[in-house]
């Protein structure tokens, strides 16, 4: 890779102006190789230079990909006219100019949710055409019932006529009132609707997976985590829900179960 300047290297992988790098540079905040550079216009090797701004090192590729346990209480956005947005759950370090959430979730909804300043993958992630399953957990307000199965699996009807997509859904053993589904799409409050359709109430959503990426145990709510080239290849890999399900069950009903009772 070509040589190119410091101060457009950092713009392009954080939130700082060019302005503002200058000013930094010029007080010795910004190191190359462990060195203080303090004109930014100086020329770096991308792929060989280590980068720091005040003590964050800046990484060399040029997009970045969050994965965030959204609490609730936050809206996926970055318009904070409607309230509190999911960016302001980005540390300062880990958030670019250009930074969004790649899909959404409710305002009330919890879970995986990614962001990226990566356009091109956001396409991927949510065109019509190459829809990526997502796996939720919900607790519902009624005991589930074995007949929602067959209902989902053969494509209910929302009650404004929309004929959804067929979608696989099992209760959690032990559980009366939980239950993963996995959608194929990604309509207007679909989960909860789908359920309101058969009857029940969805009291939590918590999203728990994009295609094979799997939220980790570990992530708690409100943390986020910076993800590598082959974790978002996850994101387009298929995911065995009968499997996932069995694995993940008692992880994700403890989430909730912790949480809320």
């Amino acid at each position: 890779m070509p040589q190119v300047r410091l101060d457009k290297f950092i713009s392009e992988r954080s939130e700082y102006t060019r302005s503002q790098i200058k000013e930094l540079a010029s007080k010795g905040r910004i190191k190359v190789n462990g060195q203080t550079v303090k004109k930014s216009d100086a020329k770096i090797e991308p792929d060989a230079d280590t980068v720091e701004v005040s003590g964050n090192i800046i990484r060399s590729e040029k997009f970045r990909y969050i994965l965030l346990n959204k609490p609730e209480g936050y809206v996926s956005s970055t318009d904070d006219k409607d309230g509190k947005t999911v960016m302001e759950l980005i540390p300062p370090e880990l958030r670019t100019k250009n930074m969004f959430p790649a899909g959404r979730l409710d305002k009330d909804s919890l879970g995986a949710l990614l962001l990226t300043d990566d356009g091109d993958l956001a396409h991927r992630i949510l065109s019509p055409k190459k829809h990526i399953p997502k796996v939720y957990i919900v607790k519902l307000d009624k005991p589930f019932q074995s007949k929602y199965i067959d209902i989902f699996l053969q494509g209910i009807t929302l009650s404004d006529g929309y004929q959804c997509m067929p979608a696989r859904i099992m209760n959690v053993e032990n559980s009366e009132k939980l239950a993963f589904i996995e959608l194929n799409e990604g309509k207007y409050h679909q989960v909860k609707r789908m359920f309101a359709a058969a009857g029940n109430h969805v009291d939590v959503l918590m999203r728990v997976s994009l295609g094979g990426l799997v939220l980790p145990e570990k992530l708690g709510f409100g943390q986020c985590m910076e993800l590598l080239h082959k974790d978002v290849e996850n994101l387009f890999r298929p995911l065995d829900f009968e499997v996932f399900c069995a694995e993940f069950s008692g992880i994700f009903s403890a989430f909730l179960i912790n949480k809320y009772l």
